[in-house]
């Protein structure tokens, strides 16, 4: 008899729900982010409450028997305790709060060995080995790391940007930008920019990428950056794992987040890079979903003793 599971994948941006029996998935929803560092911690908890109110209410369901949910910042203070007591009103049975890189490597190789990428709103890259140790680069926030990320590419997007405008050199990212925070002069831009919290920089990628298609040389440099930047994390991860686990061969990588997703310039820097770096090493083309990996720890969970 198969058990009703809960998946949570509860990202930078939004956060997504399904709830499965066996192969059958019951309901599906999406909701706003749960990240208290994002959005705080009341709102956080109103998001989540809304989304498993609703992805019940479809499956037709009060209760489930396990619920893994992958979430960024989980090893913050406090975040597993407060998402297992919602999940306690909920009459979730059994329940584990991980990282959302976690659930997306589950996703992709379902308790096996690999590497995963993780690029949209931050960055992180983790690998498994074999016997199951864990080896990571990046992931270090978006103030003080995240490279390759949508917040880095709009942060880096401004400040190459000014350093052009300084030099006279031509790009149409500060008009974008202007245009994207509703900024009228380059004074208003700049205070806006250095402001606490601030706008939100992660929302400027797909503009610096449309841009960069229409041949805007500044923003080019930002998104081929972000891409070396990525393939540099996953060559690391490849490093420690072959070094402090002795794998002889490689491992494989997969990748989940829009910034390879949706840009095309990274995704295809990004595959080269690694091409001509590890050319054997085995590469997913198609992106991961990471709520299928929460989905299967959910069912593992059930299953325990």
């Amino acid at each position: 008899m198969t058990a009703v599971v809960l998946g949570i994948d509860g990202g930078g941006t939004r956060t997504r729900a399904s709830i499965v029996n066996g192969q059958e998935v019951l309901a599906f929803a999406e909701n706003a982010s749960i990240k208290r560092l994002r959005v705080g911690a009341q709102v956080a908890e109103k998001n989540l409450r809304a989304l498993l109110a609703e992805v019940f209410s479809q499956a037709g369901v009060n209760s489930v028997r396990a619920a893994s949910a992958g979430v960024a910042s989980a090893t913050m203070p406090g975040v597993q305790e407060w998402i297992t007591a919602v999940f306690q009103d909920f009459n979730v049975e059994r329940s584990e709060v991980v990282g959302d890189e976690v659930i997306a490597l589950d996703a992709a190789f379902r308790g096996g060995p690999g590497i995963l990428q993780i690029a949209g709103t931050g960055t992180n890259c983790i690998g498994r080995a074999p016997d199951g140790g864990r080896e990571t680069a990046g992931g270090w926030s978006s103030r003080l790391g995240d490279e390759g990320s949508g917040y880095w590419i709009g942060l880096h997007a401004v400040r190459r940007a000014l350093k052009a405008y300084d030099r006279g050199e031509p790009t149409r990212i500060l008009d974008a930008v202007g245009c994207a925070w509703g900024t009228a002069t380059l004074d208003e831009l700049v205070n806006l920019g250095d402001s606490t919290p601030g706008p939100d920089f992660a929302a400027l990628a797909p503009d610096i990428d449309e841009l960069a298609q229409q041949g805007d040389a500044v923003a080019i440099g930002v998104l081929q950056q972000a891409a070396a930047d990525l393939v540099e994390s996953v060559l690391l991860v490849r490093s420690k794992l072959r070094r402090k686990h002795n794998i002889p061969g490689e491992v494989p990588l997969a990748w989940i987040g829009s910034v390879i997703g949706k840009s095309p310039l990274v995704r295809e820097e990004f595959f080269a890079g690694l091409a001509a770096a590890a050319p054997q090493m085995p590469i997913l083309r198609e992106e991961v979903a990471g709520i299928e990996g929460a989905v299967w720890r959910a069912q593992r969970l059930a299953e325990a003793p």
